[in-house]
């Protein structure tokens, strides 16, 4: 029987994926075939059966699980599972995580150490892609891939037939693109073909072109939860702070859908009407030309869909396709350089392609933010069939914002604190943040709808009775706005448990909020230090020292600890970079030092602690 490599991955943002489809074709090429899943596709209790499987799984939030891999580590983790259950798989780990975070990697170490504990051999050891090396999780996967072609061929020559080094010849690489699209005649008839669609028909088109984009978007992140009608927009920060952090409000619109404080709000961005004719153009594609688009199956047919509707070709591109704010994929280049006809460009492309030219394609792609459409640009010899462009470009992804309102305190009201995210390129050009910046530059007088989902986030909302210790400095405040909104009416009917909340930001010219805090500090308010809280500023650039939360914390440690007795939780929340394990070690120096006991035991109690469902971190990079 020949041998086949099982590829199995479990993604969050899409990195996972890619890096696995780049596996599988890098096997293909060598004459090994494989197979690739999705990990939530595939049936766990088969795994024993494999005789070779990759798998390769990001670690999302802080050293959290995949959403598509929940139900397959459940089933990893049942005790009726022998130590020799695998026996004879021979398995290799792949993860994908940053190195910024804490429990960095921490799904692909402990995926590794539950195969092998059920008897699994790993063929190598695992590797560990890094958002922060120069090259990104790429710098690690290529040496990885060649050390697992290597020792798979010293396993069993048999397996790559032609050697290592073998690849097939460059067209015979270019197999069919996985969708297909359909090009139908226009039925003006239709609500969907209308130029100015209502309400329902936007829906109808957002939830259509999500469904048939190949992002696999599960259903109910498809058709938008409702409308939100923006009220109010204006600026938290001082002209010439060096930041712009926008208030806004919205009202439902028809619809109203229940949320919690900690919950977060999924917006779909619109994208520039320049840049999207700019694409269509260059691509020489008809902008009012209507379409379905359906993932093409193993045996090179299509899905019979009867429920997909036809769709104009510009909406799809406007709704799914990144096409100006994301980076394209390194297997994009490698598909450009088969379409370039001009022979320095395909050679350049070849070169960004292959392992030698990859530090050199993250300095002119990802570290500079090109979009596809400078790409395209860049290479103008290059016209790529529109089904492979459907395949490639990145899919236009909601942005998700922590809710800074109460409904109690809020009702039929959603409001958001929005950072204008903007930076500076090594090429120094200005980059904006999609969604903030296209946010921030709508004017709530236009009546303004926008399509949106409410999901749970990392933080819980917490009962009345509970004491609460909050973190966040910046825009890590949003939640907590909420949380303290929710308490004061709360406190209105009955007593409630104290807040104590530690606030960083550089000056009082980014001090968010700061009339809000103020107010609910004083004259017994939740914050108040009479209800036995606090509210603390940390203003790290108001004096030649820095000073940050944790060193707020530090002063404040005797009421930290007080509190911690007393049963309190811990909510964290801001940016992703060194604030979470900052204020982490900063918890276990009070709680060793407050109750005397050794930094192990510190550690050990705060890990019960987390355990428990009292400690949660919700950060962002």
């Amino acid at each position: 029987m020949e041998e086949k490599l099982l590829i199995l991955y479990a993604t969050q943002t899409g990195n996972a994926m890619d890096a696995a489809e780049r596996i599988g074709r890098e096997a293909d090429r060598r004459g090994f075939l494989s197979s690739l899943f999705s990990i939530d596709q595939f049936d766990p209790s088969s795994l024993c059966d494999q005789r070779f499987v990759i798998f390769v799984v990001s670690t999302t939030g802080q050293g959290d699980t995949p959403d598509s891999m929940k139900v397959f580590w459940r089933y990893l983790l049942q005790r009726h599972l022998t130590p020799n259950w695998l026996g004879g798989v021979n398995y290799a780990v792949f993860g994908l995580g940053d190195s910024g975070y804490q429990k960095y990697n921490f799904v692909a170490k402990k995926l590794d150490k539950r195969l092998s504990d059920l008897g699994g051999t790993p063929i190598i050891e695992r590797g560990l892609g890094d958002d922060q090396h120069p090259s990104g999780y790429e710098g690690s996967l290529d040496p990885w891939m060649s050390s697992l072609w290597n020792t798979l061929n010293r396993i069993n020559p048999n397996l790559l037939p032609n050697g290592v080094d073998f690849v097939l010849p460059d067209m015979k690489l270019m197999d069919q693109p996985k969708v297909v699209v359909t090009y139908h005649v226009n039925n003006t008839k239709s609500p969907i073909f209308s130029a100015t669609p209502d309400l329902d028909s936007r829906t109808l088109q957002i939830q259509s072109a999500r469904m048939m984009s190949t992002a696999n978007f599960p259903e109910d992140k498809s058709k938008p939860h409702c409308w939100l009608k923006m009220t109010r927009n204006f600026s938290l920060t001082r002209a010439g702070c060096g930041r712009d952090v926008r208030h806004i409000e919205f009202e439902f619109h028809f619809t109203v859908v229940e949320f919690e404080v900690g919950d977060v709000l999924e917006i779909l961005p619109t994208q520039n009407p320049d840049a999207v004719e700019a694409f269509i153009q260059r691509c020489n594609l008809d902008p009012e030309a209507f379409i379905t688009v359906q993932v093409r199956n193993i045996n090179n047919a299509t899905a019979n869909d009867t429920n997909t509707i036809p769709i104009r070709l510009k909406t799809f591109v406007e709704l799914t396709m990144d096409i100006a704010s994301a980076s394209p994929r390194r297997y994009f280049f490698e598909v450009m350089s088969y379409f370039a006809t001009a022979e320095h460009e395909k050679e350049r492309l070849q070169y960004f392609a292959s392992p030698e030219g990859r530090d050199d394609l993250y300095q002119y792609n990802q570290k500079e933010r090109r979009t596809v459409l400078e790409v395209l640009e860049d290479f103008p010899s290059v016209q790529m069939p529109f089904e492979w462009l459907v395949q490639l470009v990145p899919p236009l992804k909601t942005r998700a914002f922590s809710i800074s309102s109460s409904p109690a305190a809020h009702p039929n009201e959603v409001h958001l604190t929005v950072s204008v995210v903007s930076w500076m390129t090594p090429f120094k050009r200005k980059r904006y943040g999609l969604c903030s910046k296209w946010l921030a530059e709508l004017d709530p007088q236009q009546g303004i709808l926008i399509p949106v989902w409410f999901q749970k986030g990392l933080l819980p909302a917490p009962s009345l009775s509970l004491p609460l210790i909050l973190i966040g400095p910046g825009t890590g405040c949003a939640p907590f706005r909420g949380f303290v909104a929710e308490r004061a009416i709360q406190s209105q009917y009955g007593p409630t448990a104290p807040v104590l909340f530690f606030f960083g930001c550089r000056n009082k010219d980014d001090f968010l909020y700061s009339d809000f805090w103020l107010l609910h500090s004083q004259d017994g308010g939740v914050l108040s230090e009479e209800k036995g809280g606090g509210f603390y500023v940390a203003f790290s650039r108001d004096q030649p020292q820095k000073v940050y939360v944790q060193h707020k914390m530090q002063e404040h440690r005797h009421k930290v600890w007080d509190l911690l007795s007393k049963g309190a939780s811990v909510y964290v929340a801001g940016s992703s970079t060194k604030m979470p394990s900052d204020v982490l070690s900063t918890f276990e120096e009070i709680v060793s030092t407050e109750s005397e006991v050794s930094k192990e035991a510190a550690v050990r109690w705060l890990r019960a602690l987390e355990k428990a469902g009292r400690y949660h971190v919700e950060a962002w990079s």
